[in-house]
C-alpha cells in the first residue's frame, strides 16, 4: 500500500536540527511519510535514537527505501561539532536537498535587567549563530534546487511602523528578529547557486516548552516583580526554579517536592517549615493560574482560539518545500501565525525639535565601537555638542577600534580604551564617569557594518565578531547601564519604580550611495535584532517595572541610500533627555527617513 501524500519527496535528503523531539521530530516524521530520507541531530543521544526507531518504522511501512542518520552531541552553536558533522556527510558523499533550521531553546524568561549576559549570548548563539553556521556549512553538500527553511517566531516579525515586543524574552526576540532577516539575506546571496531560503513563523504551537517552561516562568516573573507574600524577589525566583517542574505531576509528587523545597529553604533561615510549605504551595498555585491565564489570553487573539499542533507546523514546512511554491516564496518570511496581536507603533521617523538642553554639571558617556573614520567623526560631533552645552563627554572606546580612531577621539575628549564585551570593565568606567557629574545619558555607537560581499562567505570568526559588535555588545552596554541607573534593580525589581535614565543605541547605519538588495539585507540582519530587543526591554521597563528609565534605538541612513545627517542624531539625543521624551510608545527612530 502506498502511503505517500501529494508532495512526494522520494529520493530527497532532509537535514533537521533539533530533530529528536518536539516540532523537529514532527517535521522529520512528515518528510519520512512522504518518502524522504532524514538526518536528525541534537545534543542528546537518547531522544535521537528513539526518534530514529519510530522513523525507521514509518520507512518500512511506506516502503520508500529511505534512510535515517543521527548525529548526537551536536550543538548547533558549536563550530567544531557542526563542521565535523558536515565533514562526515561530505566524506560519505551524502547530498542534502533541504535544511530545516529548527533547533532552539526558550532562553531566560525574565526582565532583561535580571538576565544573565552569558545566558543572553548563549540564546543568541543557538538561535541565530546556529542557524547561520548550519546553513553555511550545509552549502558544502547542497546543489542547485536545494532549500533552507528557517523556523522563527511571530513575536519578532514586523509590520510597517510596528514592532512586536515579547516581554521577558529579550535574547529570544533579538535572535529571532535577526533570523527572519537572515533568511531574507540568504535568499539574495544564494540566488546564483540556485538555493532557496524561506523563513516561517508558525505562531503558538502546542508543546511542552510552552506549557511547562515558558508560560510558568513568565508567571513566576510576574510574581517576582509584583511580590508574593513574605518572599523577597530573589526568594521567589529561586523557589520558582525548584517548584515549576512539579506542574502537571501527581498530587503526592507535588507534596513531596514542596516539602523538599521548604526543607532546603529553611536550612539557612529560622522559619517554620509548615508555614513555608503553605507559602510554596500558594506560590505554585498562583504560577499555574497565571500561566493558564497567559495561555487563554493568547488563544483569545486567534479566530478559532486554537494553537497549532506540531503536525500542522510540519505540514506547513513540507508544503513550503514544494519546488514551485518555494520558488514563489524565496526570500519571504511566511507569517504562519494566526494571532491578531495589536501593538503600539514603537517605530517613528524624525524626532521633534526641542530647546537645546543645558548639560551643565552632567556627564554623557559614549561607548564607541567605530568601524571607520565616519563613525569616529560622528562620535566626536555628538560629544562636542555635549561639551559646548556645558556637559562632560566621557568616551569609552572599544579596544577593537583602529589606533587611528582611538587616538583621534582620545586627543579631544576624556577617554578610555575599553573591552566593551566585558561587563565588569564597563561597570568600572561607568562608576568613574558618575563621579564626574550626574550621568544624563549613556550612548552606544555601534559603528557601521563592515563592507564584504556576502554573509555566507564569512569565516566563523568574522561572523562571531559581527554578532558581538551589533548584538552582544549593545546588549551588554544596556544591561550595565540599567544597573548604573538603578543599582541592584536586576535582583530587586521594586527599585526600578519611578527611576529615570536614558540609554541610546546608535546604529548600525543603512549603507549610503547606490546600494544593492544584498547590502541592504545584510545590514537588516543586525538592525532586525536590535528593533525587537529594544522594544521588549522598554515594555518591561514601562509596563512591568513602572520605571521611567528608557532605552532608545536610533537607526541612521535611509532605505534608498541617502547620507545620514548627524545633526538629526543630535536632535534625537536632545529630545530623549528632555521632558518631552516619549514615555513608552516610540522607542525606535529612523531619523533620516521621511514618512
Amino acid at each position: 500500500m502506498n502511503f505517500l501524500l501529494l508532495l512526494d519527496f522520494q529520493g530527497k535528503v532532509v537535514l533537521i536540527t533539533g530533530g529528536g523531539t518536539g516540532i523537529g521530530n514532527a517535521i522529520a516524521r512528515k518528510f519520512v511519510e512522504n518518502g524522504a530520507s532524514v538526518i536528525i541531530l541534537g545534543r542528546r543521544k537518547n531522544p535521537l535514537e528513539e526518534a530514529s526507531k519510530s522513523l525507521e518504522e514509518i520507512i518500512a511501512r511506506v516502503q520508500s527505501n529511505a534512510f535515517v542518520k543521527i548525529f548526537s552531541g551536536v550543538d548547533v552553536s558549536d563550530e567544531k561539532s557542526v563542521n565535523q558533522m558536515f565533514d562526515a556527510l561530505k566524506e560519505s558523499n551524502t547530498n542534502v536537498d533541504i535544511v530545516i533550521n529548527n533547533a532552539g531553546v526558550s532562553g531566560p524568561v525574565t526582565c532583561f535587567a535580571n538576565s544573565s549576559l552569558d545566558e543572553f549570548k548563549s540564546t543568541v548563539a543557538i538561535h541565530l549563530t546556529g542557524t547561520f553556521w548550519i546553513s553555511v556549512q550545509a552549502l558544502r553538500v547542497m546543489k542547485k534546487g536545494s532549500k533552507i527553511i528557517t523556523i522563527s517566531t511571530f513575536f519578532s516579525e514586523e509590520r510597517p511602523l510596528e514592532q512586536r515586543p515579547y516581554r521577558f524574552r529579550d535574547p529570544y526576540t533579538a535572535s529571532q528578529g535577526a533570523k527572519n532577516r537572515l533568511a531574507e539575506a540568504m535568499s539574495w546571496e544564494l540566488i546564483d547557486r540556485g538555493i532557496i531560503s524561506i523563513a516561517t513563523n508558525p505562531g503558538p504551537v502546542h508543546s511542552d516548552r510552552i506549557y511547562k517552561t515558558v508560560y510558568p516562568k513568565a508567571a513566576a516573573e510576574f510574581l517576582r516583580v509584583s511580590g508574593f507574600e513574605d518572599l523577597s524577589p530573589t526568594e521567589v525566583e529561586s523557589v520558582s526554579k525548584e517548584i515549576i517542574p512539579l506542574l502537571g505531576e501527581d498530587e503526592s509528587v507535588i507534596k513531596e517536592g514542596i516539602s523538599k523545597a521548604a526543607e532546603h529553604f529553611t536550612k539557612s533561615k529560622d522559619v517554620d517549615v509548615q508555614k513555608i510549605s503553605e507559602t510554596f504551595s500558594n506560590l505554585l498555585y498562583n504560577i499555574k493560574t497565571i500561566a493558564e491565564k497567559i495561555q487563554k489570553n493568547t488563544s483569545k487573539m486567534i479566530a478559532d482560539e486554537q494553537f497549532l499542533t506540531q503536525s500542522q507546523v510540519a505540514k506547513t514546512v513540507l508544503e513550503l518545500c514544494d519546488d514551485e511554491l518555494a520558488k514563489i516564496l524565496n526570500g519571504k518570511v511566511i507569517p504562519g501565525d494566526r494571532v491578531f496581536y495589536p501593538v503600539k507603533p514603537h517605530i517613528s521617523s524624525s524626532t521633534p525639535s526641542v530647546h537645546q538642553p543645558d548639560f551643565s554639571s552632567k556627564t554623557v558617556v559614549f561607548a564607541i565601537n567605530a568601524t571607520d573614520k565616519a563613525d569616529s567623526e560622528r562620535a566626536e560631533f555628538l560629544a562636542q555638542n555635549i561639551e559646548k552645552n556645558g556637559g562632560k563627554a566621557v568616551c569609552l572606546i572599544s579596544d577593537s577600534c583602529s589606533k587611528e580612531i582611538q587616538n583621534s577621539i582620545s586627543s579631544k575628549f576624556h577617554s578610555h580604551i575599553v573591552n566593551l564585551k566585558n561587563p565588569e570593565e564597563i561597570d568600572r568606567w561607568l562608576e568613574s564617569a558618575n563621579n564626574m557629574g550626574q550621568i544624563a545619558a549613556i550612548i552606544n555607537i555601534t559603528g557601521k557594518v563592515p563592507q564584504f560581499s556576502k554573509l555566507v562567505e564569512l569565516s566563523r570568526k568574522e561572523w562571531d565578531e559581527l554578532v558581538d559588535k551589533f548584538i552582544n555588545t549593545p546588549a551588554t552596554v544596556i544591561h550595565r547601564s540599567l544597573d548604573c541607573f538603578v543599582p541592584g534593580g536586576g535582583k530587586d525589581p521594586r527599585l526600578f519604580k519611578d527611576k529615570t535614565g536614558i540609554i541610546i543605541t546608535i546604529g548600525p547605519d543603512m549603507p549610503s550611495g547606490r546600494i544593492s538588495g544584498t547590502q541592504r539585507a545584510i545590514v537588516e540582519v543586525f538592525r532586525g535584532a536590535l528593533r525587537p530587543f529594544t522594544t521588549t526591554v522598554n515594555q518591561e521597563l514601562s509596563d512591568v517595572l513602572k520605571s521611567k528609565v528608557r532605552s532608545f534605538l536610533v537607526l541612521p541612513g535611509t532605505i534608498d541610500g541617502k547620507e545620514p545627517d548627524n545633526e538629526k542624531i543630535v536632535q534625537a539625543i536632545n529630545y530623549f533627555v528632555s521632558e518631552h521624551a516619549p514615555s513608552s510608545t516610540s522607542v525606535i527612530f529612523c531619523v533620516d527617513e521621511e514618512r
